[in-house]
């Protein structure tokens, strides 16, 4: 369904109908509640991340290893991906799972030939098998992994991007995970995604940014029982309670972020895995933007699908919603006008001294919000092991501001083409093979383990000491 709902017409009336009367009756006062009100936001989202920073080094009971091992389905949907298929279906050789209980699918678009050709040339484990997609609208990702769903034979299964190295007992510990789920409401699973370190400015925040997301901010949801976001990649579900959310929606940009959402409100929860899964960063600016748009445009697709008929979420549903999708659109929106505002109103003014007029309110919660932002950063990539200083730091606000080019032009491209999927282009790793997460310091193996290590079976590697 398209356009605008009931509900969200009737809540867009009457915002504009309260600041009408606002600029009315109280046009001098519109300023000073503008600044109140973002201050606000501002202090509600630091103190969001400080908690959800404080929770997520809880950690959580040891699972027993399952009886047996359950059937596993492994899905790579790929698309142009000729050059670094081969280097794709040499880590998922590497999988530490029994192999008599393993399917893995490639999933591949008719029309293209040379990812085709370059897959069947590849050497692939007895496990591992070429799928097909016929030609058909629209061609995403999400139709590609729906249609592999429908010929899925595993009890679990978990999806894979072209440019993944996952850890090789993740399925391990994503099927003890589930064993170990008493209520039967645990469907997903996130293994956190991790950047290999790269040179360069946006590498290097790229990097620190996913370490926030999922070394910080989605254990601490999970801990709290919150729904969040999914990443598109190392997702492991119920394969039933997957197919009884109806899949992926083969329309939505970002699906893994919607169908995060869509579980929670059929009764199920969502948790979060210790090992990781490693990635390249998307290059330089030109190769960043249409990523990051498309992560936009897709936030803004699921924030109008889910805000519909919030209440399905109910109230704890509807807070994560807000506290994610809304609070990371609107800081996207803002970032750009907030860093204008400080050159402004401080940066340039400073010789003289900071202005009366300045609302040191605002300055002082907008500082509070950059701190909170920075702390989340640093945490998230100590635990990941990718480097965070105070270089990048200082740096930081360059990039969110990026971010307001990237809100800009997602708007604009949702209006004229909600449904293009912007594909991020991808090449073999030209260094060394470094897959293995990041050797554990004293810290990882203490007060950062959110979920205890795993010696899964015998002749298998136990699990590295987990990072929440």
């Amino acid at each position: 369904m398209r356009g605008i709902a009931p509900f969200q017409l009737v809540t867009l009336v009457v915002l504009a109908v309260a600041l009408a009367l606002i600029v009315w009756l109280r046009p001098h006062q519109l300023a000073s509640g503008v600044v109140a009100g973002a201050a606000g936001v501002f202090l509600a989202v630091a103190l969001w991340r400080v908690l959800l920073i404080l929770v997520s080094v809880v950690r959580l009971p040891e699972p027993a290893i399952p009886e047996h091992w359950p059937r596993y389905t492994v899905l790579a949907a790929l698309h142009d991906e000729a050059e670094i298929v081969g280097q794709l279906i040499e880590r998922l050789s590497r999988i530490d799972y029994p192999a008599d209980r393993l399917q893995g699918l490639l999933v591949l678009e008719a029309h293209d030939h040379d990812t085709i050709a370059a897959a069947r040339a590849a050497p692939r484990p007895d496990w591992l098998d070429i799928l097909v997609t016929p030609p058909g609208k629209p061609q995403t990702k999400p139709r590609a992994l729906n249609y592999a769903l429908a010929r899925a034979t595993g009890e679990l299964l978990t999806v894979y991007d072209a440019e993944d190295a996952p850890d090789p007992g993740q399925l391990r510990e994503a099927a003890a995970r589930f064993a170990a789920d008493r209520t039967g409401r645990l469907a997903c699973l996130q293994a956190p995604l991790r950047i290999r370190a790269a040179p360069g400015f946006i590498a290097r925040q790229f990097s620190a940014e996913y370490a926030s997301l999922f070394e910080a901010v989605l254990p601490g949801m999970a801990r709290l029982d919150l729904p969040f976001p999914l990443g598109g990649t190392s997702n492991h579900f119920r394969v039933d309670r997957l197919r009884e959310a109806g899949g992926w929606d083969a329309w939505n940009v970002t699906e893994d972020a919607d169908l995060g959402f869509r579980l929670w409100s059929r009764g199920w929860r969502l948790g979060v895995l210790a090992r990781p899964t490693w990635e390249a960063p998307p290059g330089g600016f030109p190769l960043w933007l249409p990523q990051r748009t498309r992560w936009l445009k897709g936030y803004l697709q699921t924030w109008g699908v889910h805000t519909r008929q919030p209440w399905r979420l109910g109230l704890r549903g509807a807070l994560a919603l807000l506290m994610t999708l809304g609070a990371g659109l609107a800081s996207a929106a803002i970032h750009g006008l907030c860093l204008a505002w400080v050159a402004v109103t401080v940066l340039v003014p400073l010789v003289a001294g900071l202005p009366p007029e300045t609302p040191r309110l605002a300055l002082s919660v907008l500082v509070l919000g950059a701190a909170s932002a920075w702390l989340s950063c640093a945490i998230g990539a100590r635990r990941a092991g990718v480097p965070y200083g105070p270089i990048d730091m200082l740096a930081a606000p360059a990039y969110w501001a990026l971010l307001s080019v990237a809100f800009a032009h997602a708007a604009w491209r949702l209006v004229r083409e909600p449904f293009a999927w912007d594909k991020t282009p991808h090449r073999r790793d030209a260094s060394p093979d470094t897959d293995d997460p990041a050797p554990a310091t004293a810290e990882t193996h203490d007060a950062l383990d959110a979920t205890a290590p795993l010696r899964l079976s015998a002749g298998h590697v136990a699990a590295p000491e987990p990072v929440a």
